[in-house]
């Protein structure tokens, strides 16, 4: 086909544990306890139903399809749309001895020439960057939840790549769950709420997210922490909120009297642009220091209490 060009991208790691013991990582991809793939800095996988042939998904905006699965060895996934290109990528685990083995990674597709240069400048550094960590990932969840050497690099594209590409702040309505902050503010003048994606890996207690705002703490449980301030002008609340998989920022403000409306009246302009700014930040930062999934998730196949992180 004219016009096309065909990307042969291969990676490989001798990983010194048993094939049955990496092969075993391997057939956990898009489970909720998926130890290989490395979120939330990057996309996780997620499939329509378990790992098998015939489940549909991807990561990202990489679409594909579960096209062949040998348990414990390998598993190839076929793209399907229009996004990446018309080809596969898979993993493989090969022996190389009782307690030695190879898992390897192939992605070849075919693409035309514009996707093609779109992968050289932005893609490719990110998926070398994923799959390297999907190798760390299973050598710390295989030889006890450390590595023998530096962890993969992260080149400067790639988190220029994962900063522009990175989650957005959703407006929603405030949630029934923020109620403390209902309680706090029951008739309030202004009211907000921005929502991200709460992936593996992110905290789901709410004192972790402490940092989003710099003011004290109001109130806490175990699905809201409120965060605000009174003063003789206007009371200023805001709380973060838990869902079963999202994060969110609402807000609430009781104006006092003129002052209050004259000074809220020039802040409303740009409260929502910081508030989806310092949510979004705080979401990435987070990410970037959660635990790799591949220490987090052994230690968590190893205690009967799953840590909800």
């Amino acid at each position: 086909m004219p016009g096309t060009r065909t990307v042969r991208n291969v990676h490989q790691r001798v990983v010194e544990a048993p094939a049955e013991t990496v092969g075993a990582l391997l057939d956990r991809l898009s489970a909720p306890d998926d130890p290989l793939f490395p979120t939330p800095v990057w996309p996780a996988m997620v499939l329509d139903r378990p790992l098998g042939v015939g489940a549909d998904g991807g990561h990202g905006r990489v679409r594909y399809r579960v096209g062949a699965h040998e348990p414990g060895r390998s598993v190839r996934f076929d793209t399907t749309g229009d996004g990446l290109g018309t080809g596969y990528h898979r993993f493989d685990v090969e022996p190389l001895g009782p307690d030695r083995c190879r898992i390897s990674h192939v992605l070849e597709v075919a693409m035309d020439t514009k996707a093609f240069v779109l992968f050289k400048l932005a893609i490719e550094p990110v998926h070398d960057t994923m799959v390297e960590e999907a190798f760390d990932n299973a050598e710390r969840a295989a030889l006890g939840g450390t590595l023998p050497h530096p962890p993969a690099r992260r080149p400067a594209r790639a988190l220029l790549v994962n900063r522009l590409f990175w989650a957005r702040p959703a407006t929603v309505p405030v949630p029934p769950e923020a109620a403390l902050l209902r309680a706090a503010v029951p008739a309030p003048d202004y009211t907000d709420a921005y929502r991200m994606p709460l992936p593996p890996g992110l905290a789901r207690d709410p004192q972790a997210w402490r940092q989003v705002l710099p003011f004290p703490v109001q109130g806490a449980s175990d699905r809201e922490l409120m965060l605000g301030e009174d003063a003789s002008h206007l009371d200023f609340r805001a709380s973060v909120v838990i869902g079963e998989d999202s994060l969110t920022l609402a807000t609430a403000v009781r104006l006092h009297n003129t002052r209050g409306r004259l000074y809220f009246a020039a802040v409303r302009r740009v409260h929502p642009l910081l508030a989806r700014r310092v949510l979004r930040r705080a979401h990435r930062r987070a990410a970037f220091a959660a635990r790799p999934a591949g220490e987090r998730n052994r230690a968590a196949s190893a205690s009967p209490l799953r840590d909800p992180a």
